[in-house]
C-alpha cells in the first residue's frame, strides 16, 4: 500500500532573480546535464537513438549543445528553480 504523498515545494513565487543571477542559469543547466550524463556512462549506459533500460541506451547523451532545445529547458527549469528556492530560503548568491 503507498502512503499519501503530497509534494511541497519551497514556495518560490514572490521570487525575482536578479539579472547577475539569471546569468548562472545555463551554466547551471550545462553543469547538470554533465553531472547526469557522467553518472550514466559510469554507470555502463550509452548514446541510442531512443531510450532503452535493457540496453542502457539514451538519446540524450550528448553533449549539452547538441541536445534538443525542450532538453536544454528542462535543464534550464532545473536550474532556476534552484536558484529561486536558494533565494527563497533567505540565502544570498554573490560572486566572489
Amino acid at each position: 500500500m503507498a502512503t499519501p504523498y503530497e509534494p511541497a515545494p519551497v514556495d518560490t513565487s514572490g521570487v525575482t532573480l536578479p539579472p547577475g543571477i539569471l546569468a548562472l542559469t545555463e551554466r547551471l543547466a550545462r553543469n547538470a546535464h554533465d553531472v547526469w550524463a557522467r553518472q550514466r556512462l559510469a554507470d555502463g549506459w550509452r548514446w541510442g537513438p531512443r531510450r532503452n533500460d535493457d540496453t542502457r541506451e539514451h538519446p540524450c547523451l550528448l553533449s549539452y549543445d547538441e541536445l534538443p532545445d525542450s532538453e536544454r529547458e528542462y535543464d534550464r527549469q532545473v536550474a532556476l528553480g534552484t536558484l529561486r528556492t536558494i533565494l527563497a530560503l533567505g540565502y544570498r548568491i554573490d560572486k566572489a
